[in-house]
């Protein structure tokens, strides 16, 4: 099982746009196969920033689904009309595969 983190800032007045694409986008991953389950999250300090998690069997699974048509379709749409810059994404497990960064189970980094 790996998690996915796809962040991305949005254009001020495109949220609903962005989310309302978003739930069309969730209802096609739902019927691929390898994905488990996906939440939008919005930052309560910038509304303008989300974060989509989203969990899969393993790292093709979801590569699969980002080298789909239907998801470059809706990549090039974003890019033109709704993000206001780069999305990234970050892998979280899968093993050696995962992006440096990523947690790793030591706790709150800022709690310290």
């Amino acid at each position: 099982m790996v998690t996915i983190g796809m962040n991305y800032d949005v254009l001020e007045g495109k949220n609903n746009e962005f989310e309302t694409v978003f739930y069309k986008v969730l209802d096609l991953m739902n019927g691929m196969d390898g994905h488990s389950k996906t939440n939008l999250f919005r930052d309560v300090r910038s509304g303008q920033t989300y974060l989509i998690m989203s969990e899969w069997t393993d790292e093709a699974a979801f590569n699969a689904f980002i080298n789909s048509d239907q998801f470059k379709k809706v990549a090039d749409w974003g890019k033109s009309q709704i993000l206001a810059g780069r999305p990234h994404h970050e892998v979280y497990g899968g093993g050696s595969k995962a992006t440096a960064g990523a947690p790793t189970g030591g706790g709150c980094p800022v709690a310290h």
